[in-house]
């Protein structure tokens, strides 16, 4: 029978509970065992595809073309297995499934309340993600704080289904903050003891504590946890910051959290993780002593989460060539002609990722024309890829108004637009192209010399597309087309002739790199302003 591990969180919010449960994966995938993992949110949106990123960070999307939550993202990063629609379910998604079956008329006439019918649909999702995968063991994060009222529908569930498996079948994690007071010279565990206390009162006693601080901890303050929390003395697990994010799995480790678990979920632990492939990549990474500055100029700047994948796909890439990012975060609305330079004279590469809505658009297009005209490394990734297209219709095709048609519809030259399928009053809700799909790759291309193969897969996340009609226009002033999908009909990436790296991609790359397998663009696009930077 398959092992379900649920992983709350207590006293505040944004403690890590997903870097916990990622780095628990990774430990318990390196012992043999099948794990697959997923983050339950208590939002009522269906899911993250329309929050503001201010909000919310990053959509995170999977291969078969769910929006999620960023935690997944940790997820497939540290695990690296691909995850899907059944990975994330929100309390949105929860009631509109249970309405809908209400309405064609499934519940016979019952009343539909949140216990059992709400509580019912959660734990089916649960259950379907090992079903869907056969894995071994599923881990299971709980969104929000313990006490929100949001939440309580989802630890009902989780409550329910540890007395339907059997409590030796089942596995509560509690990452909660042990705050130190720098007055006193002290942890406290007293906001510990009151979230354990508010866990309980749901029915859910914890079996391990993860204790979150930014102090070392004094060994009385752990048995004082175990003590108050009514966990054995090894299951309060210390969780300190690490330099480097991908250090928590052997921090963990080094803690006996994977040991822990396994023991009291009755599998066999005698055998370690094998984490050395791991160590020796935290080696390499703490050998790196140059630095490259990429400008990661967007609109959503002011949160850093906005881009989580991109800048971890970045440091992925630096840290396989052997050097430090620094990441010189720009706000492109601060973009003009008469401050492009100042702004981004300092970046050895340009990066411009996704985004959506017009604000900041023409601050991107200049970034775009500024790397261009001054042969900087440039990577534009969806939305910069048609900030590259609309910077180089103007600049190079003498189009002074070419635009998309999410920005201006009124432009004579509109280079980015809907298909002819797509036209019509679309929701912005559910009508983009979304997941993985293929893209023919160009021989003798910039792309072909990166991933080194004519064929791909890759996640798309986007609405509108390179409209074909400029297509030989482009092609003639020195923009190739190097990316397709395999019948010709989309333009997937573009580059410009003679350049070492001036790439956009329709797709999002960031989604499929690893701290151990970076991709193969962001990798040649670091490398390629190492070598700008050394010309420079």
């Amino acid at each position: 029978m398959a092992k379900y591990i649920f992983v709350t969180g207590g006293v505040v919010s944004g403690l890590g509970k997903g870097i916990t449960a990622a780095s628990l994966g990774r430990l318990l995938k390196c012992r043999g065992f099948k794990v697959a993992a997923q983050k339950l949110d208590p939002y009522i949106n269906i899911d993250p595809g329309t929050m503001s990123p201010y909000q919310h960070g990053e959509v995170y999307v999977t291969e078969d073309g769910a929006e999620t939550d960023l935690d997944l993202g940790h997820y497939e990063r540290f695990i690296d297995e691909d995850l899907n629609r059944f990975s994330n379910l929100t309390t949105g998604k929860v009631y509109w499934n249970v309405l809908n079956k209400e309405r064609r008329g499934e519940y016979l006439g019952e009343t539909v309340q949140v216990v059992p019918h709400i509580t019912d649909a959660i734990k089916a999702f649960i259950y379907t993600v090992q079903e869907k995968t056969d894995a071994d063991i599923v881990i299971t994060e709980i969104g929000g704080t313990t006490g929100d009222m949001e939440s309580q529908p989802f630890l009902e569930a989780i409550r329910q289904i540890s007395h339907e498996i059997g409590r030796e079948n089942c596995l509560f994690i509690h990452v909660t903050l042990v705050p130190y007071l720098k007055s006193s010279g002290e942890h406290k565990s007293k906001p510990t003891q009151h979230s354990v206390r508010e866990l309980q009162s749901f029915g859910i006693m914890p079996d391990v504590i993860v204790a979150r601080s930014d102090q070392p901890f004094e060994a009385s303050i752990l048995k004082k946890i175990a003590l108050f929390c009514n966990v054995k003395p090894d299951c309060v697990i210390p969780n300190l910051n690490v330099p480097v994010l991908y250090e928590a799995p052997i921090m963990l480790q080094e803690a006996g959290l994977d040991k822990i678990v396994l023991r009291e979920l009755g599998l066999p632990s005698e055998k370690p993780a094998d984490m050395s492939e791991w160590k020796a990549m935290i080696q390499g990474i703490k050998a790196c002593k140059d630095t490259v500055t990429i400008a990661l100029v967007g609109k959503y700047v002011k949160l850093h989460d906005s881009y989580l994948s991109v800048v971890e796909a970045l440091k992925h890439g630096g840290w396989e060539n052997g050097v430090n990012v620094d990441i010189q975060w720009t706000d492109s609305e601060k973009i003009t002609k008469g401050t492009v330079e100042s702004l981004l004279k300092e970046a050895d590469g340009v990066i411009i990722p996704g985004g959506f809505g017009d604000r900041g658009i023409e601050g991107m297009i200049e970034a775009a024309e500024y790397a261009r005209s001054r042969h900087i490394p440039y990577f534009g990734i969806c939305l910069g890829m048609q900030v590259a297209v609309m910077a180089f219709a103007r600049n190079a095709l003498g189009y002074a108004d070419a635009d998309s048609r999410e920005f201006n519809p009124e432009s004579g030259h509109l280079v980015i637009d809907l298909m002819p399928d797509q036209q019509g009053n679309l929701p912005k809700g559910g009508t983009m192209r979304l997941g993985a799909y293929p893209c023919a790759i160009a021989p003798g291309s910039v792309m072909e010399r990166a991933y080194k193969k004519t064929r791909i897969m890759e996640r798309h996340r986007h609405r509108y597309e390179f409209n074909n009609a400029f297509r030989p226009a482009f092609e003639e002033k020195g923009m190739k087309i190097s990316g397709t999908s395999p019948d010709g009909r989309l333009v997937e990436a573009v580059e410009l002739e003679g350049e070492d790296f001036y790439l956009g991609v329709q797709y999002h790359p960031e989604f499929k790199s690893r701290p151990n397998r970076p991709h193969p663009l962001f990798k040649m696009f670091i490398r390629e302003a190492m070598r700008y930077k050394e010309d420079k």
